[in-house]
């Protein structure tokens, strides 16, 4: 899009959006909100389409203004990782929280087929994780210890190993949303699926508990962020699918760049994940149960209250900042 049709396209939303924060008459406070995260947007977009702009200089005084005004009792943050992470992100992320919500819907119905299926035909998880596993997951049953295949290796090979293979997995789930998030769909269903069948599988057999035990002291934060990672596919698909006033190719990449943003804030919790896969995961049945449910609970809290409460909490405070104005 040429620079001239960019500011015809949101000049009037600017202007919107400049008299609520100059004038005194009192606006909506979710209105407002939703304009400043939009404008925080439309910088973006300016700075990597048009960096030498007057646009991107009256865009960037702007959202200064803005900002100072919402945190006038806090200093403006300087490192720009930790606003990526404190405020970046969450924004992106309650602006497109419906789609978090359709990858979490998908994800429970495609374990819940992945798991009934397991039910009525044994040999689906062979035709997932091929024979070989499947025996010698059956020997580790047998001998008493159902995850000691998290035993087999160590501990760094195996963290950088799992990491690896977790941000691959990952990037192929978001990068398929430039097929419309039907690919990231596909994606997320095989993940599911085997998710569903291998849990089954011990459940089958008698040794539910003891998987869960092992399996999700990592798996809190490596399945999370996968579904996360799927959100942020359907973000990039929803760019290309529906791209309401701007130009297609526009919206695919406003999408690709929101979508990104997410994937990029998954690899810590990635990274972790391998951590605790490769070093704590192994000593799942040793460990006392609290400090083994502790770790399971406090895990997926934090990933949670990331992605599903701290949103929330900086959307609230720049409305009620906003409000005040």
């Amino acid at each position: 899009m040429r620079e001239v049709a960019f500011i015809k396209q949101n000049k009037e939303k600017w202007l919107e959006f400049e008299q609520a924060i100059f004038s005194k008459a009192k606006k909506n406070p979710d209105d407002l909100a939703s304009l400043y995260i939009q404008l925080v947007n439309d910088l973006a977009y300016a700075q990597s389409f048009y960096p030498k702009s007057k646009s991107v200089v009256y865009l960037n005084n702007l959202a200064a203004v803005t900002y100072q005004k919402i945190y006038k009792t806090k200093r403006e943050e300087k490192n720009r990782l930790i606003h990526f992470f404190k405020t970046e992100v969450p924004l992106i992320v309650y602006e497109n929280r419906r789609y978090i919500l359709y990858a979490f819907l998908l994800f429970t119905l495609f374990t819940g087929i992945g798991a009934f299926s397991a039910s009525y035909d044994d040999s689906l998880l062979r035709m997932i994780v091929g024979d070989g596993y499947v025996n010698e997951t059956l020997q580790n049953i047998k001998n008493g210890d159902p995850v000691a295949v998290y035993k087999s290796s160590d501990g760094w090979s195996s963290a950088i190993g799992i990491t690896l293979n977790n941000l691959q997995v990952s990037a192929v789930e978001f990068a398929l949303g430039l097929l419309g998030g039907f690919g990231t769909a596909l994606k997320l269903f095989e993940n599911s699926i085997m998710l569903g069948a291998f849990q089954y599988f011990f459940y089958d057999h008698g040794v539910f508990w003891a998987s869960v035990r092992g399996i999700w002291i990592h798996g809190a934060m490596e399945i999370f962020s996968i579904v996360i990672c799927a959100a942020a596919g359907f973000i990039f698909g929803a760019g290309l699918l529906f791209p309401k006033t701007y130009s297609r190719i526009d919206s695919l990449k406003t999408g690709f760049k929101n979508g990104i943003k997410i994937w990029l804030s998954t690899l810590p919790f990635i990274l972790f994940a391998g951590i605790l896969e490769g070093f704590v995961t192994r000593y799942s049945k040793e460990m006392p149960m609290v400090l083994n449910i502790f770790i399971i609970l406090s895990t997926l809290s934090l990933i949670s209250w990331y992605y599903l409460i701290y949103p929330f909490i900086v959307h609230r405070k720049i409305k009620k900042a906003l409000k005040s104005l």
